[in-house]
């Protein structure tokens, strides 16, 4: 009985483990080019998202480039880029989801992790068509305010 005991204590504490760690990636980032701040957060359907929180220029920017038309008239801040990811313990990756660049209005496939050891520098690769290979990654860090 004992030993059941410890076991299922064991499987409980690796379990919030895991979770820990898929939520590492919760907080606010800035993006490789520094004009922008976003927020990523754990919906309530345990998926991760990002939300543009703040830009440097043109708080008023609108989101000319999106193919959909109906939503060319909405800000860029305040809009959701990062979509849908699932966090992988096997990986340690976040995937399964997508990232939308206001600057050309294409949405990419997506995958994210953290790079090296540190918990402050986080990689993004966008891919197209399913092939990991092909696409581009850009690091982004850790913030820890939202700018004014």
């Amino acid at each position: 009985m004992k030993k059941h005991l410890i076991t299922l204590a064991f499987l409980l504490f690796s379990g919030a483990c895991v979770f820990a760690q898929a939520d590492n990636i919760v907080g606010i980032w800035v993006p490789a080019k520094g004009t922008s701040q976003v927020r990523i957060y754990k919906a309530d359907n345990g998926k991760y998202y990002g939300r543009v929180e703040w830009k440097k220029e043109d708080k008023d920017e609108l989101d000319v480039n999106n193919p959909d038309e109906r939503l060319r008239s909405n800000k860029i801040l305040g809009s959701v880029i990062l979509k849908d990811f699932v966090y992988n313990s096997n990986k340690q990756q976040w995937e399964d989801g997508t990232v939308y660049d206001p600057d050309n209005g294409k949405t990419y496939d997506c995958y994210i992790w953290f790079d090296g050891n540190s918990n402050t520098k986080l990689t993004l690769k966008g891919y197209v068509l399913g092939m990991k290979f092909i696409g581009r990654s850009e690091e982004w860090t850790r913030e820890y305010k939202i700018r004014e």
